[in-house]
């Protein structure tokens, strides 16, 4: 068992991942992969998400997964997956697990995205914190703590607000007001009930050189007891395992040495 052996945040043509799921499962067999995971997008009635959600009745996103499951039985497993926006309409109830993720927070009625880039951005500062960058992330922060609280099986990528901020070009990821707000939202899961993922996507896609979370997120989770799960935020079939080598040099900064795979019998650790 190798933290190789499960890739479980993936997405697929259904919601705005660029390869098919049958791709995406081939894929994933191909690269070694015995705990594959499908964790499409839940739907939300905002309209941006438009062509990038699954439809709020998800019967046959299920009925295709669990087919896929089917066809592999018995060389790798196949996990029925969503990951649930902080914004949804449905219940992430009745999958194998569920990735809690906020991708906006909503101000003033109106929703901000927190991974659409400097435009997002600057409006949400601009609209709704008077000029504030810091105030934006304390914000999103907020909403991460209100996903964080419902005890996802996995946290995802919750400093995803730091995606453009390379460079500290929007705001001062070192500022105490930062820190606080972050580590408030880290506080508000529960480690024995939910893993905290260290995600590759935003560098499989450029944006970023590293993994999400920061490396302070990491050591205080640690420290809380909490565990973790690698994953590539996979949107095409040549990302399955994206970065998992830079992963596991991070978690071992932070001073992990075990990961948790997701199988259809429950989780299991292996050393990394």
């Amino acid at each position: 068992m190798t933290p190789f052996a499960c890739s479980v945040h993936t997405h697929a043509t259904c919601c705005d991942g660029k390869s098919t799921l049958a791709e995406m499962a081939a894929a994933a067999f191909a690269a070694g992969v015995q705990y594959f995971g499908v964790s499409c997008h839940s739907h939300t009635p905002i309209d941006l998400d438009v062509g990038y959600v699954l439809p709020a009745d998800m019967t046959a996103y299920r009925e295709e997964v669990l087919a896929f499951r089917a066809e592999y039985a018995g060389r790798m497993e196949v996990l029925l997956g969503l990951e649930w926006d902080s914004q949804s309409d449905v219940t992430p109830d009745g999958f194998d697990y569920w990735i809690g993720s906020a991708h906006y927070q909503r101000q003033n009625g109106k929703p901000y995205a927190a991974d659409w880039g400097e435009e997002a951005f600057t409006a949400c500062r601009d609209e709704a914190f008077g000029g504030d960058a810091l105030a934006v992330a304390e914000g999103y922060f907020r909403e991460v703590s209100r996903v964080a609280a419902m005890k996802p099986t996995i946290l995802g990528h919750m400093d995803l607000i730091t995606k453009f901020n390379a460079g500290n070009r929007f705001f001062d990821e070192t500022s105490p007001r930062y820190k606080k707000a972050a580590l408030e939202a880290l506080h508000a899961a529960d480690p024995t009930s939910t893993l905290l993922e260290i995600n590759t996507g935003g560098m499989a896609r450029g944006y970023r050189d590293a993994p999400y979370p920061a490396l302070f997120l990491l050591k205080e989770w640690r420290a809380m007891g909490g565990r973790i799960i690698l994953s590539s935020d996979s949107h095409s079939t040549d990302t399955i395992l994206y970065g998992y080598g830079d992963s596991i040099a991070l978690a071992r900064a932070a001073g992990f040495d075990k990961t948790t795979i997701l199988t259809l019998n429950g989780p299991a650790e292996c050393r990394i």
